[in-house]
Order: structure tokens, then C-alpha cells, then sequence
């Protein structure tokens, strides 16, 4: 398994955000986003789901509904005490803790209440201002999406 330390999503906005990868708390996870990204998974897929004040979702590449996923297994909960805070990218999934796949979340403010209840993979470090600019909505009138995601 390669290394992979940031995790880049170049918006339609035409701004880049960088992700800090954070594989000591959520290897798995971590791995799955880098491998997803580099297959060109995540490129033209939108966030179906942004509400202000709480949170960005996107990475669903099938219907762009928040239901679809990878055609990958579903990955096992690697829950930590990694608080949700501002710009904390996490995975989102269903009632079921085991049930992360490809879709993730990137925190607009502190969420605290969903420590320890979803899988912490990384960090913004910069770009949170192309992430706070993402047309709100569920879904949005017209979605922001990812043009590349690229990790390294």
C-alpha cells in the first residue's frame, strides 16, 4: 500500500482544496479514498448534499443521490476520538457503522455529536474557502462538483 499523505480535489469552482490524509487513525479508509481518487473515480461527481453551518457531502458515484457507491466492498467503522471540527473530512454511510464506501463529508463548523460515531480520514489544509462557496442544497439547484481528485 503506497503512502499517500494529501488528497487534492480540484472543484468546477476552479479552486483547489488539499486534504492532509490521516492514515494513523483511519488506514483503511485512507487507502480506499487514495485508491478511489487515482482510479478517477471521484472526477465529475457531485455534492448532492451541502447544508450551511454543518457539512459538505459528495462521493457518490453512481446516481449523485447520496445512494450509490463503489463497486468496492463496504469498509469496516475505524471510529476515533478525532473530534469533527471544521474542515474534518469523514466518511459518510448508513444506519449501518459498517457500511462506509466511497462517499465522504468535509465538516463546515464543529459536529461534535458525530464523534466517534464516523470514520475521521483527513483534514483540510487548504482550500476550505472552495469548500464553504459550494452551492447549498439536498440536493443543490446546480451542484458543485469535483472536476479531479488526486492523491499523492
Amino acid at each position: 500500500m503506497a503512502d499517500y499523505k494529501t488528497l487534492t480535489l480540484t472543484l468546477d469552482s476552479g479552486g483547489e482544496v488539499v486534504i492532509g490524509l490521516r492514515p494513523d487513525l483511519a488506514p483503511a479508509h485512507v487507502a480506499r479514498i487514495a485508491e478511489l481518487a487515482n482510479e478517477g473515480f471521484y472526477n465529475g461527481v457531485a455534492f448532492h448534499r451541502v447544508i450551511p453551518g454543518f457539512m459538505a457531502q459528495g462521493g457518490d458515484g453512481g446516481n449523485g443521490d447520496g445512494t450509490g457507491g463503489s463497486d468496492k466492498p463496504d469498509l469496516p467503522q475505524e471510529f476515533s476520538a478525532e473530534p469533527h471540527v471544521r474542515g474534518t473530512c469523514s466518511m459518510a454511510r448508513t444506519s449501518d457503522p459498517n457500511s462506509a464506501n466511497a462517499q465522504f463529508f468535509v465538516c463546515f463548523d464543529d459536529a461534535r455529536f458525530l464523534d466517534r460515531q464516523y470514520t475521521v480520514w483527513g483534514q483540510v489544509e487548504s482550500g476550505m474557502e472552495f469548500v464553504d462557496a459550494l452551492p447549498a442544497g439536498e440536493p443543490p439547484r446546480q451542484p458543485g462538483k469535483i472536476v479531479t481528485a488526486v492523491a499523492a
